[in-house]
């Protein structure tokens, strides 16, 4: 076993918009390794909450009032390199997700790849 250095990303995304995202993201991005692609974790829809400020263009919600809309948790890992990162959350995320700031986070963090089969 190695531990190989990734960024994980992790956005939460509306549901009805969730395929056009993980769609714009894999034209980008093979998300995997050598016997895997494509790979990506979900989870359940929860509740993203948010209040437009003035000067914010919302599509959906009104400036000054709370919102709580569906979404969904994507996450998946590309390897540490910065320019690939740059690729991914400008082509890949910002370009394909409807809000204006979407919610995403990127954490530096080590997968384990096993070299053997157990």
């Amino acid at each position: 076993m190695r531990l190989r250095p990734v960024y994980r990303i992790t956005v939460f995304v509306p549901p009805a918009h969730l395929q056009a995202l993980q769609d714009g993201i894999r034209a980008v991005e093979p998300l995997g390794d050598d016997r895997y692609d494509q790979v990506m974790w979900l989870s359940a829809p929860g509740l993203e909450q948010f209040r437009p400020l003035d000067g914010a263009r919302p599509a959906q919600g009104e400036q000054g009032m709370l919102s709580s809309l569906p979404s969904v948790r994507l996450e998946f890992a590309i390897p540490r390199e910065a320019d690939r990162l740059a690729r991914v959350l400008e082509e890949g995320v910002r370009r394909h997700h409807p809000w204006e700031s979407p919610a995403i986070f990127v954490d530096e963090s080590l997968q384990p790849v096993f070299d053997e089969d157990p």
